[in-house]
């Protein structure tokens, strides 16, 4: 279970096109300066200018009020034990979260009815989704899964197949600040998915652990895991890496599914399309969404866009909310804001939708 514990957890075409200076900073011939391409629409603000208000305090002579460093203490532990208490036994887990994790807890959580407890190795949640690719700023989102950036209310320069967030990071602290302030959802990070609790074929929860913990597995003693039981399992741990695609592995080492091929050479027409049409219940218990759709499947990667993991992501929280017996967009009977995209991602993938 050791190689377990250090795996399981975390988790359109376009040109980059580039301002040049006019001059080459090398010797030789200057390179031309191609024309800028501007956004054929924008939902973006006019530029206003930005006052400075007063502050409620006075800099010059500022204290904090007192405090016993013990009550720190208390305060942290009290609270996150009574967290752990209460996400003990909930209604869905979500393992990894990356876009496609944190998309799906964020429709989750539209039902205040539905707990969701998000797990993720690293100590910073957002997986990939902090930059667009290559350590390049700008995420690209293809349409129509620019409606929902509207949703969140992100900011994009439009083009006329896809969108342009400026900054990676604003889609991910947005969708970050939102769903985490819902009262039914709680965020482990820090935390690792060391393995799956089965019961009878169906997946009933997770096996946890601290992440240092479970990276270190081969240097201690033994350090015996928590558990986690959940309604349903979503399983978004990404491509495969240190921390990818490791919740199909252990269906296959534990013989629920015969294999994970992997995920084929990068076609971006033909990944996000095939990651939102598989996204699925792939074993009773237990739903897959984002890339790790693509190592159990051998569709292509997608590379830098992002917008299958936002659709991918809210198509695993329907079929979630549909194992629950609850209102979802896949039967045509959910009850709050969703896209009709919602519904022809169902349909292209073979489910029954009564729209």
């Amino acid at each position: 279970m050791a190689s377990m514990a250090t795996t399981f957890a975390s988790s359109v075409s376009t040109k980059t096109r580039t301002s040049f200076l006019d001059q080459s900073s090398f010797h030789g011939v200057p390179m031309a300066s191609p024309t800028r391409i501007q956004p054929i629409k924008s939902n973006q603000s006019k530029n206003t200018p930005i006052t400075m208000s007063a502050t409620p305090y006075d800099l010059g002579s500022f204290t904090f009020s007192p405090i016993k460093e013990a009550i720190v203490s208390r305060e942290m532990t009290r609270r996150y034990m009574t967290d752990m208490i209460t996400y003990a036994d909930t209604d869905v887990v979500v393992v990894g979260a990356g876009s496609a994790g944190l998309s799906c807890a964020y429709e989750l959580s539209k039902n205040p009815d539905v707990q969701v407890a998000i797990i993720e190795q690293s100590v910073s949640p957002g997986g990939g989704a902090w930059l667009g690719g290559q350590l390049f700023s700008a995420m690209v989102v293809r349409k129509p899964a620019h409606l929902f950036l509207d949703e969140l209310e992100i900011e994009y320069d439009e083009q006329e197949d896809y969108v342009v967030i400026k900054h990676a990071a604003l889609f991910t602290s947005t969708i970050m600040s939102k769903l985490l302030a819902r009262p039914n959802v709680k965020l482990f990070n820090a935390v690792a998915a060391e393995d799956l609790i089965i019961k009878g074929g169906r997946v009933s929860g997770v096996v946890t652990n601290w992440a240092l913990v479970a990276m270190n597995h081969d240097t201690q003693s033994c350090m015996d895991p928590n558990v986690m039981e959940a309604k349903v399992v979503v399983s978004s741990c990404g491509h495969d890496g240190p921390m990818g695609a490791t919740g199909v592995k252990r269906l296959r080492s534990v013989g629920l599914i015969e294999s994970v091929p992997g995920m084929k050479a990068l076609d971006m027409n033909a990944a996000e399309d095939a990651i939102v049409k598989l996204t699925r219940e792939i074993v009773p218990g237990m739903i897959v969404t984002g890339m790790e759709v693509a190592e159990i499947d051998g569709s292509p990667r997608m590379g830098p866009t992002f917008g299958a993991m936002m659709i991918s992501g809210q198509k695993a929280a329907h079929l979630a909310l549909r194992a629950l017996g609850l209102p979802n967009a896949l039967d045509g009977t959910s009850v709050g804001s969703v896209h009709p995209e919602m519904i022809l991602a169902a349909v292209d993938s073979g489910e029954t939708v009564d729209a």
